[in-house]
């Protein structure tokens, strides 16, 4: 018995086996307001830099901290690609409590993300719990 969600999924995947060549264009070019509206609630970092190769890809340029749904701690790193190729890197979040110990959670595993050149990309993390006060975004080289 073929379902509408059934049928819906299998079109889904057969467009992405027969259109694999779409992919998001090689240079970016965009606008926004010369004085925006939305203001950052920016805060102080501090970066560790052990790959220098890494940190001349994709490089962290501003941080963002704010209070999301339910009293979770919600951040956003804005990272740019200073190369003029696409790169690709990984990046795990962690999540600390008012004490300083990590959070174990189950979502430890790193996440792969692909940055045109010359282009930034936003990378949101949400803490598992409301204990959550403090965070470490980890930038890995993805090996080729």
């Amino acid at each position: 018995m073929n379902s509408p969600l059934f049928v819906l999924t299998l079109g889904l995947v057969a467009t992405a086996i027969l259109f694999p060549g779409c992919s998001t264009p090689k240079n970016v070019n965009s606008v926004e307001l010369a004085v925006p509206v939305a203001q950052r609630a920016t805060v102080a970092d501090k970066s560790i830099i052990t790959d220098s190769s890494l940190n001349q890809k994709a490089r962290i340029i501003g941080v963002n901290q704010s209070t999301g749904a339910g009293g979770l701690l919600k951040v956003q790193v804005e990272v740019l690609n200073t190369t003029s190729s696409v790169q690709s890197f990984s990046y795990r979040w962690e999540w600390f409590d008012e004490t300083g110990t990590i959070i174990e959670t189950s979502m430890t595993t790193a996440v792969t993300r692909q940055i045109e050149g010359k282009e930034s990309i936003f990378i949101t993390g949400i803490a598992p719990k409301t204990t959550a006060k403090d965070f470490r975004l980890k930038l890995i080289e993805k090996l080729r």
